[in-house]
């Protein structure tokens, strides 16, 4: 269990999912680094909206928004909101990502990153199913109307049922579970 599953644990005691969520990542040295914010996040975690101000920390050669604090910005989000939405019986990894530039980043830059009551449903009935999967993501990363698309990201999700990842895993590296 990592520092970050730890604080959480013992923090949801106290304080709501949300806030710990949003708070948490703002204060961790490993996402600070990127320049994003959360801003936002939904009590039910559905939603979470990230922000990357245009700042001397990440103005680059033609003073445009750092295209790696874009992408390091928006990462972890998708995984770490679905680890939560999910809950401990599943395994959540990020598989691969890829972000597409459209315009330079010459003001602040806004990510929603959302799941529906809907997807969350089609996961858990596809888990039980086929016990693993991966899923798709896309986010638009936009000025703060929604007028300018300055990169979007793509990412891949590898969901599983964590008994059955455990179980497959014991396999890979030669040990039975009998």
């Amino acid at each position: 269990m990592s520092i970050y599953q730890k604080v959480a644990k013992i923090g949801t005691k106290f304080i709501g999912r949300d806030k710990l969520f949003k708070h948490g990542f703002n204060l961790s040295p490993m996402y600070r680094r990127s320049t994003g914010r959360i801003v936002h996040v939904s009590d039910d975690l559905h939603m979470v909206r990230v922000r990357i101000p245009i700042s001397f920390r990440n103005r680059n050669y033609v003073n445009s928004i750092f295209g790696g604090s874009l992408f390091s910005a928006t990462d972890p989000i998708h995984m770490v909101q679905l680890i939560n939405i999910l809950g401990d019986d599943y395994v959540v990894w990020d598989k691969s990502a890829e972000i597409t530039f459209r315009i330079p980043a010459k003001s602040d830059v806004y990510a929603d990153f959302t799941y529906t009551a809907a997807e969350i449903l089609e996961i858990q009935q596809r888990i039980a199913e086929e016990n693993e999967i991966e899923i798709k993501k896309s986010i638009d990363l936009q000025d703060k109307d929604g007028n300018r698309t300055f990169a979007r990201v793509q990412k891949v999700l590898y969901v599983a049922n964590k008994a059955y990842y455990l179980e497959k895993r014991k396999r890979r590296n030669g040990k039975t579970s009998e």
